[in-house]
């Protein structure tokens, strides 16, 4: 890597050194502020009034982001692992609304999509215990996939067996009028949203009903209890220190090479 393309990782991708602290610090101004004057912009009467004006902040914003991004890509050493990770995509995700909105008439809206890029918020502040949260979230979720899904299966079978015996019970007039209909009331029910545009009036459709709801609660408790255990067991220690190479985090503290493609860290 180059001293030039190696300068420019340590000030985007590292937030250690005061250039790279300030770098992030003022890109998540621009972006909190972008996505501000797309907001104020879907309001009738600043657009009415103000249009010109944030039409031309957007598109400096998106100028800035753009040269960003092809910073990034240009300072990496592999520059298509960074294109398809995470922050990759999102970043492509944030300019590409604007040059669509040539064609494609209110597609600068989607620019809010930019919020996400504040998660990198983290690594400026060096929050490293909320860094630390968050690999262990990701873990837990991968590692609780099949359970959820189990689970979820689970779930789906339930409300359809409610549904199914509530459609039985209670007649047209009270709302159920089919199955997928009573299934639509066991779903908003057992998962405790309770809109009420549908309500049993039988007394056994009441019971039926109860039923659901207590089972809703403790539903409730059945992804959190494996997410938690998943955890539990997820729990190590990570750096902060981003890949030369291919821009991935969540190294050890002593490691000396990525985890991910070998490169010297």
């Amino acid at each position: 890597m180059s001293q030039l393309k190696h300068r420019l990782h340590e000030i985007i991708f590292e937030a250690d050194s005061p250039a790279g602290k300030t770098f992030d610090l003022l890109l998540i101004v621009c972006i909190l502020a972008s996505v501000l004057v797309v907001m104020l912009d879907s309001v009738g009467s600043y657009q009415a009034r103000f249009g010109r004006v944030f039409l031309t902040v957007e598109w400096v914003f998106t100028a800035l982001f753009t040269i960003e991004y092809i910073l990034r890509l240009y300072c990496v050493g592999k520059p298509w692992k960074y294109a398809f990770s995470f922050f990759g995509v999102v970043d492509l995700l944030s300019i590409l609304p604007t040059y669509l909105s040539l064609f494609i008439p209110g597609t600068q809206y989607l620019l809010v999509i930019r919020t996400l890029r504040t998660i990198r918020i983290w690594r400026i502040l060096k929050l490293a215990q909320y860094l630390h949260e968050w690999d262990y979230i990701l873990k837990a979720m991968r590692a609780s996939v099949r359970k959820i899904v189990v689970f979820l299966v689970v779930v789906v079978t339930l409300v359809v067996i409610l549904g199914s015996a509530m459609y039985m019970i209670e007649s047209e007039e009270t709302g159920f009028t089919s199955i997928p209909r009573s299934i639509y009331w066991a779903i908003v029910t057992v998962t405790t949203v309770g809109y009420g545009d549908i309500a049993p009036r039988s007394d056994l459709g009441q019971m039926l009903a109860a039923l659901a709801m207590i089972l809703g609660y403790a539903i409730i408790a059945v992804p959190t209890g494996i997410v938690t255990v998943e955890l539990g067991q997820a729990r190590k220690e990570v750096s902060t220190q981003a890949c030369p190479e291919c821009s991935r985090e969540g190294h050890d503290p002593d490691a000396k090479h990525c985890k991910f493609c070998g490169a010297q860290l």
